[in-house]
């Protein structure tokens, strides 16, 4: 095997692994802090997959928005205790 293939397969696990590991939460990647309740629900299998296929190729970007989702949740949290 070599080494750009090494790298391919690498990129793709790490997706793998980071849909896994975000499905339940994966209403910071796209709605916000909020779930929408609203959405059609869908059977739990089809939207793990679905979710766990674009975490495989978009999982760079997906960290990036969680890391906004982030700091936004912070920053409101610090102003929530300043006014209470």
């Amino acid at each position: 095997m070599t080494y750009e293939q090494i790298v391919i397969l690498l990129y793709l696990f790490l997706g793998i692994c980071f849909g896994f590991a975000t499905f339940s939460n994966r209403h910071l990647f796209s709605e916000g802090p909020d779930k929408e309740n609203k959405s059609e629900q869908a059977s739990v299998l089809e939207g793990r997959t679905f979710w766990i296929m674009i975490c495989t190729w978009l999982w760079p970007i997906m960290v990036f928005t969680g890391i906004n989702t982030a700091v936004i949740l912070a920053k409101r949290k610090k102003l929530a205790a300043q006014k209470g």
